[in-house]
């Protein structure tokens, strides 16, 4: 029998690639002296597999599907981003920049959940003092909720043991270690075995696991990819500059939908859930001007009332820039030329600029059609209706071509107070909406003819 040893192994400090022996150059993204030498033991008896229990082959008819009953956070949009709330055993990492509130949204997570299952809150950023002063700011019931600074992995799972907690947090992720594991805190390496130890650590015992993960300055998460792959949901903490306003995105989630987005607001008192999260993207200017658009986009389960600006100018530089924040550019650029193809309109000497207000960020085409409106209005200097709703995906072809969930798109909208909708004509309601009415069209010249008799 072979015997339960640690073995030598050569991680890629750039991408994460596991070599037998060391060597200059990575073979796998070819960057040079990137080699780290980690000692990669087991951390379960041998013969156990990787949730602890002997590896067996069963027919998938065989195996018990029962519904899992999941922890509520105590916060209904936390809960959304979830999927319904904490799976036992799932590994769940959220991430985002420096002072968005990840920090102080799981300490109010975790001093309600605490107050129904054991909760191990674990700091390697802070001291108990510190994590203590700032719940006593915030004005949390701190009774039930247990508490450690430490950043040893071999240390944490110990106290898992001993405190049996059915909710684990460690805050932060980079600043955690294994002694086997020869590198620095934060290193690719020692983040991905880091995880991988945790990770196998939920599984084994069913405690969920908060990972707090921290970004690049490119805004993706610090770290291998490899700690995407591995874990079972991950989220996305944003914090547009000079808002209060924070969204929760959901980037992957192996118990619920993807991108499903949560908003919350930061107050003196912590993170609030904000209830009507259309409402604020809809507080438009008490003047109307042109180049504003209003469209329902899809996030997750639910429909997204946002406002979409665009400024359009002569070219200044020499020649024409696409700008878009909150949209796609390449989608920009490829529906100003679907524009001048099929309607004959060009700005090839015109500057355009497009953003999204509140600092959404839209990933769906169902904003194609109301992102070219709002060029339009501004090229034409022509203020829009502002109770005028508008989605649809834009073909290169010019055609307009319907969205998923348009009936419900529809229905937010109504219930906004608007009363006239342009959309794609497979999204036309069967039955009359009352107090709105609503224009299905074909192409992009046909939404142009219904602009013009507005």
């Amino acid at each position: 029998m072979a015997k339960n040893r640690a073995r030598t192994a050569y991680v890629c400090t750039e991408c994460g690639a596991e070599h037998m022996q060391w060597q200059g150059q990575c073979t796998a993204c070819e960057a040079w002296n990137t080699l780290s030498r980690v000692s990669v033991g087991p951390i379960k008896e041998p013969g156990l597999g990787y949730a602890g229990t002997q590896s067996q082959v069963k027919r998938l008819s065989e195996v018990e599907a029962e519904d899992t009953t999941r922890l509520p956070s105590g916060f209904a949009e936390l809960d959304r981003v979830l999927g319904g709330g904490l799976v036992p055993g799932s590994v769940v990492l959220i991430g985002g920049d420096p002072g968005a509130g990840k920090s102080t949204l799981l300490l109010q997570v975790c001093t309600r959940l605490a107050l129904d299952v054991p909760v191990l809150y674990v700091t390697g950023e802070e001291s108990l003092h510190q994590l203590a002063l700032r719940a006593r700011r915030l004005g949390l019931p701190t009774g039930e909720l247990a508490v450690a600074s430490e950043t040893r992995g071999e240390e944490i799972a110990a106290l898992v043991e001993r405190e049996k907690p059915g909710v684990l947090v460690l805050d932060s992720i980079q600043v955690m270690q294994l002694a086997s594991v020869e590198s620095t805190p934060g290193s690719v390496t020692q983040v991905r075995e880091t995880a991988a130890f945790f990770t196998r650590l939920a599984k084994q015992t069913g405690t969920v696991v908060i990972m707090v993960g921290h970004v690049t300055k490119e805004g993706s998460l610090a770290g291998p990819k490899v700690l995407e792959h591995m874990i079972d949901c991950f989220m996305m903490l944003d914090s547009p500059a000079g808002s209060r306003y924070r969204t929760l995105r959901g980037i992957k989630n192996r118990f619920g939908e993807v991108n499903e987005l949560g908003i919350f607001a930061m107050t003196e008192h912590g993170m609030r859930e904000v209830a009507n999260p259309s409402a604020i993207f809809l507080q438009r200017g008490e003047l109307d001007s042109p180049g504003s658009v209003v469209t329902v986009t899809w996030e997750g389960t639910r429909p997204l009332l946002v406002e979409l600006q665009a400024l359009v100018d002569g070219v200044q530089s020499g020649y024409a820039r696409r700008v878009a924040v909150g949209l796609d550019q390449q989608r920009l650029a490829m529906h100003l030329a679907v524009l001048h193809r099929h309607c004959g309109i060009t700005l090839a000497d015109q500057d355009v600029f497009a953003n999204v207000v509140g600092g959404v960020r839209i990933g769906e085409t169902g904003a194609d059609l109301a992102a070219l409106l709002a060029v339009l209005s501004s090229f034409r200097n022509r203020i829009l209706p502002k109770d005028l709703i508008v989605f649809g995906e834009l073909g290169l072809t010019g055609e307009v071509r319907p969205v998923a969930s348009g009936q419900q798109r529809l229905a937010e909208a109504r219930k906004h107070g608007f009363r006239l909708a342009i959309v794609p004509w497979a999204n036309r309601p069967k039955d009359v909406i009352p107090g709105m009415t609503v224009h299905g069209v074909k192409s992009l010249a046909g939404a142009l003819d219904v602009i013009a008799s507005l």
